[in-house]
């Protein structure tokens, strides 16, 4: 009987952290499906997944992200092709100024946590079907920067992209969290892995503006950290998804060095947990209405 690779499918997979952890996950001898936008990058990013795994690995799956409804899509696209090993929720994004997608919602808040929210609830059986499988989340230390409130879409005060983007990332941790012990008992592992700071493109568009004053000093210790090289950024989320002391362990961060490291835990909290589960739900309802 032939065995099968095992299939990872990997959000913005086209470049950057995505694309590296793809590669990484190429010559581990998976197969990946790559969700991005752009057919030509999908194309190329492809190309480069096959070079790295010595065969025909990769294919590229055309969605964007910050549409719910297409995500939607995208789910039961992907959950059609049957079991799956590995879900990699790289997609993310940070701006200088306030953003709103087609659906009316703030971009930080849809890509950073809505997007993958509403594709991984669509993959968990599928997901369930390849245990022991993982999933495995893109998270930020942009947390520490997050307004924890979670009564309204946004919080109040001037949009800062850093705090909007960690205020995504912390409501995601703590979905990340929830799910972990929701799957459990299903054989799926569920991850959350920091990165760090990287040359990445989003990163490069930054200026200071996107800083709540009060971190406004920092900003040239900012700018050195996202000087890094990308490919170093990629060793949290292939550790957190495919490191063998990890295999059947759940609900914890996977820092920049590839080790376990909760620091980012200690933002949640149960009470917090409730609130984010509660403002998701509300967030997705509004989101679903015709405008």
């Amino acid at each position: 009987m032939t065995e099968h690779a095992p299939r990872a499918v990997v959000t913005a997979g086209t470049g950057g952290i995505g694309l590296e952890t793809a590669l990484g996950l190429a010559r581990q001898g998976w197969d990946l499906t790559l969700v991005a936008r752009d057919p030509g990058r999908g194309e190329a990013a492809v190309a480069r997944v096959d070079e790295a795994a010595g065969r025909r690995a990769g294919r590229f799956v055309g969605a964007d992200l910050s549409s719910l409804a297409e995500t939607r899509r995208l789910g039961e696209r992907l959950a059609g092709d049957g079991g799956l090993d590995l879900l990699v929720n790289n997609v993310g994004g940070m701006w200088t100024g306030r953003r709103e997608t087609s659906e009316g919602v703030e971009a930080s808040i849809a890509l950073n946590h809505l997007s993958p929210y509403v594709l991984t609830e669509a993959l968990l059986d599928s997901l369930a079907a390849a245990a022991p499988s993982r999933v495995v989340t893109v998270t930020s230390s942009a947390i520490a920067a997050a307004q924890t409130v979670f009564d309204d879409a946004e919080p109040p005060g001037p949009h800062y992209g850093l705090a909007a983007t960690g205020r995504a990332k912390l409501a995601h941790l703590a979905y990340t969290m929830e799910l972990a012990g929701r799957l459990g008992p299903r054989g799926v592992s569920v991850l959350a892995a920091d990165p760090g700071a990287a040359a990445t493109d989003n990163a490069a568009q930054m200026t200071i503006d996107i800083l709540p004053p009060a971190l406004r000093p920092h900003w040239d210790a900012i700018l050195k950290g996202v000087s890094a090289p990308v490919a170093d950024a990629a060793r949290a989320p292939l550790a957190a998804a495919t490191d063998p002391a990890l295999e059947g362990r759940t609900g914890l961060v996977v820092g920049p060095d590839g080790t376990v490291d909760d620091t980012l835990l200690a933002y949640v909290t149960p009470e917090l947990t409730k609130a984010v589960s509660r403002w998701t739900a509300e967030l997705l309802a509004t989101a679903a209405r015709p405008s």
